[in-house]
């Protein structure tokens, strides 16, 4: 076994568990208030496809000795979609039929993947295939902060960017990239490089503008998925950052 290898999954795995687990305080709120108020439902599904393709490419029969890629995003998958069903339970009718029909095209892109894989590919074209399509989605998924991390510059305020959660990305996706390296496999290098570099963006950010006021409130539409209006509004607890699972 090679100890590296090993060792920087389990703290991969241990990382992105705490991102997947993040956004309970936001459904804690929904089933509370009986609202999915004005969050979005989009990152849950495409984080849930994400998980599932990237448990999927981590079999032994399509990706051997990636087994701890498996066994995260596949933790992941469950608990992104309870999550896109609550949604759903609580969502108005015009949202519940928009994330229902993603939700179906996510399950659907996703058994097309793997019916392709096992009847149509094998070997190296097999892990190709998967793996390509777990990078493509991860980076999505990554990328999902950019629109908070453009509110911080806009507002000079991280309120709305938690450092402890800002910290994991960074910690998942240096310890997935790590893991990726050390096993010569670009399609789990790659992508949470990428990661890791968005991560690193976010603590700058948080640095350097840590110790200021803010210029001026972020709107709804410019604070996308911590959009959600503070249980108190003259307080100025922070927003959870859940888009990131």
């Amino acid at each position: 076994m090679d100890i590296p290898h090993f060792l920087f999954g389990v703290l991969g795995n241990a990382t992105a568990l705490f991102l997947f687990l993040s956004p309970m305080i936001t459904f804690k709120r929904i089933i509370r208030s009986k609202s999915t108020e004005q969050f979005s439902g989009i990152p849950y599904v495409m984080t849930m496809l994400n998980c599932l393709l990237s448990a999927w490419y981590g079999l032994p029969f399509v990706s051997p000795h990636n087994l701890l890629v498996s066994t995260i995003n596949g933790t992941g998958a469950v608990i992104e979609i309870v999550y896109v069903l609550v949604f759903l339970i609580y969502a108005p009718k015009k949202e519940k039929g928009k994330i229902g029909a993603l939700f179906a095209f996510a399950l659907g892109a996703f058994t097309a993947v793997a019916l392709v894989s096992v009847f149509a590919l094998h070997g190296k074209n097999r892990k190709l295939f998967c793996g390509l399509a777990a990078s493509v989605f991860s980076i999505i998924m990554y990328g999902s902060p950019l629109s908070i991390m453009r509110t911080v510059i806009k507002t000079k305020s991280v309120e709305f960017m938690p450092f402890f959660l800002s910290l994991f990305v960074f910690l998942c996706g240096t310890s997935w990239f790590v893991y990726g390296l050390l096993g010569r496999d670009p399609f789990v290098a790659v992508p949470n490089g990428f990661g890791c570099g968005l991560g690193a963006l976010q603590l700058i950010l948080y640095f350097i503008y840590r110790d200021r006021q803010p210029d001026e409130k972020p709107t709804n539409m410019e604070m996308g998925l911590h959009k959600a209006p503070l249980e108190k509004p003259q307080a100025t607890a922070k927003v959870d950052r859940d888009d990131q699972a």
